[in-house]
C-alpha cells in the first residue's frame, strides 16, 4: 500500500492504530463490574504525567489496523464496547462506530474530550484534563464526567467541569490510583457534602485484572 493510500484510510477513520484489546470486566464509572470488550487507540497529545498508559500517546508504535477487523474481533466476545485510549477522538470514530453498530452492539468512549466529536455512541464518559478542555459538543452530549482527583486543586476543577456537562450527566470523583491512600478520605468527604458526586474507584485494579 502506498503512503498516501495509507493516510487516506488513517484520515477517513478506516484504518486505526490498535495498541490492544481485550475482554474483562469494566472496572470504573457508571457500568463498573460490566463484562465488555476494550479497542484501545494509540496516539494522545493531553500530557497527563499520571497516565497508566503512557506507551499508547505515540501512534506510530501501534500497528494501523483495519476497523473491519477490529469489529470482526469485537463482535465474538462481547455486546458492549468500549473504545478508549490514549485519546480515541483524535481520529475519525464514524467508521468504526457504524461496523460496529451494524453487528448490534453497545458502543461506549472513554475520552478526554479534547477533540471533535465523531461517532455513534451508547454512552460517552467525558474524563476532562487540565492541559487541554474538551469541546462543548462533548460537554452536551456526556453521559457521565469521571474527574480524576490528584490534589486539593481538582476539586475546583470538577465544580467548573461539572457548570458545563447536561443536567442529566452523572458526575464521579475517581482517586488518582497512586495518590488514592491520601485523596479517597478527601473525595469521601467530599462526596458527603456535596451529594450530587458519586465516588469512582478503579475496582479492576482491586481486582487485579486488565
Amino acid at each position: 500500500m502506498k503512503k498516501s493510500e495509507k493516510q487516506e484510510l488513517i484520515d477517513h477513520g478506516l484504518l486505526l492504530p490498535l495498541m490492544e484489546e481485550f475482554y474483562t470486566i469494566q472496572g470504573e464509572g457508571f457500568h463498573k463490574g460490566t463484562a465488555a470488550y476494550f479497542i484501545r487507540l494509540g496516539g494522545c497529545d493531553v500530557g497527563c504525567h499520571w497516565c497508566d498508559v503512557k506507551e499508547s500517546w505515540n501512534a506510530e508504535l501501534h500497528p494501523p489496523t483495519m476497523a473491519d477487523a477490529i469489529v470482526e474481533n469485537a463482535a465474538k466476545y462481547s455486546k458492549t464496547i468500549v473504545v478508549t485510549g490514549g485519546e480515541p477522538l483524535m481520529w475519525n470514530m464514524d467508521p468504526l462506530t457504524s461496523k460496529l453498530k451494524a453487528e448490534g452492539l453497545q458502543i461506549h468512549i472513554e475520552t478526554s474530550g479534547a477533540y471533535e466529536l465523531t461517532g455513534t455512541w451508547d454512552w460517552i464518559c467525558l474524563s476532562p484534563k487540565k492541559l487541554k478542555l474538551p469541546t462543548q459538543a462533548v460537554y452536551d452530549k456526556a453521559d457521565e464526567l469521571k474527574v480524576i482527583v490528584y490534589n486539593k486543586d481538582d476539586f475546583r476543577f470538577a465544580e467548573e467541569q461539572a457548570a458545563k456537562v447536561n443536567k442529566d450527566c452523572i458526575l464521579f470523583l475517581q482517586p488518582e490510583w497512586s495518590k488514592r491512600d491520601k485523596v479517597v478520605p478527601e473525595i469521601v468527604d467530599y462526596v458527603m457534602a456535596n451529594p450530587k458526586w458519586k465516588v469512582s474507584l478503579q475496582t479492576h485494579k482491586y481486582l487485579n485484572i486488565p
